[in-house]
């Protein structure tokens, strides 16, 4: 099965489904923003969608108690379990941030803004898990899907450069949202890829790409740019078994970085989150962080292309 198009710009309180459940692996994406006067906002990783199911993982930051807290519990036939609370909440007031789940064999990994925030044990089996329910003092921009256990697609063939205006999404049968989605389904995307990330670069701003490497791939790369300059290169190369991060500016390549490890597979999905900071670019995949890329180029507003090339099918783009 492929992988699952992410929901863009959700109304809340949201109600979506999770195709094909939850297994070890398996990676949820939220970008958002906490709205300023937040008091609360809750993630509910839902055993179902109607009536009062049972919920698998309650995420909910709080920040009307005496210190901002995150308080995660399970609740089975209609009855919460113990609390388990973490001090501080990692999200602050009218901030951006960057939440992933990460399914483990025993647990829950939850990854805040590139950063291991906390372990939360299976009380309940993670398989029976197949909506996601979100509500509170949030907005979110993305909620996206990774599911590398499963057997890719084979991959597309590659077209002349296609920007694309909008982007993917899907959705479960009729009935199951509470109120109607504020989206469709598109195409899928091509590569080459490029487009204009509308307003550029700032601190905050997430990027994410999913797609499949092809069963073949020597290398693929991610830029993004401005004008004719590369502020970051992005560059797995399974012929060298690295990925080389590096900048293209006054038409000269700086110093390549290339520690780090390789987290991409020939013939598998990935997803990838280019989190750009005060300082530096913060990249994960598959829900870990792997690398940090200082700033070469510190105009972020004038970095606005995002391009993506190279032995790799693409599922979406958020930007």
């Amino acid at each position: 099965m492929a992988c699952q198009q992410p929901f863009f710009n959700p109304r809340l309180p949201f109600t979506g489904c999770i195709q094909g459940a939850l297994h070890e692996g398996k990676t949820i994406t939220m970008t958002g923003r906490v709205l300023p006067g937040s008091q609360r906002f809750y993630v509910n990783l839902q055993c179902g969608s109607r009536g009062n199911p049972d919920i698998a993982l309650h995420f909910n930051p709080r920040y009307d108690e005496s210190k901002d807290v995150v308080v995660c519990n399970t609740m089975q036939h209609s009855k919460w379990g113990p609390e388990e609370r973490e001090y501080p909440a990692p999200m602050t007031r009218g901030a951006n941030f960057t939440l992933m789940f990460l399914v483990n064999r025993d647990s829950y990994s939850l990854i805040v803004n590139g950063a291991h925030f906390m372990e939360y044990l299976h009380r309940l089996s993670s398989s029976r898990v197949d909506t996601i329910f979100v509500d509170g003092g949030v907005e979110i921009q993305s909620i996206a899907f990774s599911n590398p256990a499963v057997t890719p697609p084979p991959p597309q063939p590659g077209y002349p450069v296609h920007p694309h205006s909008a982007f993917s999404a899907a959705f479960c049968a009729p009935g199951f949202f509470q109120t109607p989605p504020p989206y469709t389904p598109q195409p899928s995307f091509v590569v080459p890829y490029k487009n204009i990330m509308v307003g550029g670069l700032y601190p905050g701003r997430n990027i994410i790409v999913q797609g499949v490497v092809n069963h073949n791939a020597d290398r693929f790369y991610v830029n993004l740019r401005f004008n004719s300059e590369v502020a970051l290169h992005f560059n797995p190369r399974f012929d060298e078994n690295t990925v080389v991060r590096n900048s293209l500016l006054k038409e000269q390549w700086g110093p390549e970085e290339r520690k780090g490890g390789m987290p991409f597979y020939r013939g598998q999905p990935f997803t990838v989150t280019i989190t750009c900071d005060t300082k530096c670019y913060r990249v994960m995949v598959n829900g870990v962080q792997m690398f940090s890329y200082n700033h070469r180029h510190f105009l972020l507003q004038q970095i606005d292309i995002l391009e993506v090339e190279g032995d790799v099918s693409l599922s979406s783009v958020l930007f």
